[in-house]
């Protein structure tokens, strides 16, 4: 499994990719390997403010539905449109092209409850 040291990870699976007062959410390498052949994204939350922890969305392979969470407190302010017509864009490049929403965050001090990509490979080989 893939992780990279620019990204924060969540117990949920998520990752998130800071910059400045934005972010960029996914899932990660693990997660999309675990979940199989994704088959549909469902973000209905674009333009809404949601707490850290709260459901964004979900994801549905053939596999599993897997419900998405915020990494951190902010607005949502654009789902990636690449994945309406190629939601396979997860699987094949779950960091890159697969990222699944933009937003601003409101708290960038809950990163700090966020782990390191060391911190997140311990948690999936375990």
């Amino acid at each position: 499994m893939k992780t990279l040291d620019n990204l924060k990870y969540t117990k949920e699976h998520e990752w998130i990719l800071v910059e400045s007062d934005e972010a960029v959410v996914g899932i990660t390498d693990f997660a999309q390997k675990e979940l199989g052949d994704v088959a549909f994204v469902d973000i209905d939350t674009e333009g809404e403010t949601l707490s850290q922890g709260e459901r964004f969305g979900s994801v549905e392979a053939v596999k599993a539905v897997s419900e998405l969470f915020m990494p951190v407190s902010g607005t949502v302010l654009a789902v990636n449109p690449a994945l309406e017509a190629a939601p396979e864009t997860i699987n094949k490049d779950p960091y890159g092209e697969g990222w699944i929403i933009r937003i601003k965050m409101s708290n960038p001090d809950e990163l700090k409850e966020l782990m390191s990509a060391a911190q997140y490979d311990k948690l999936i080989t375990e």
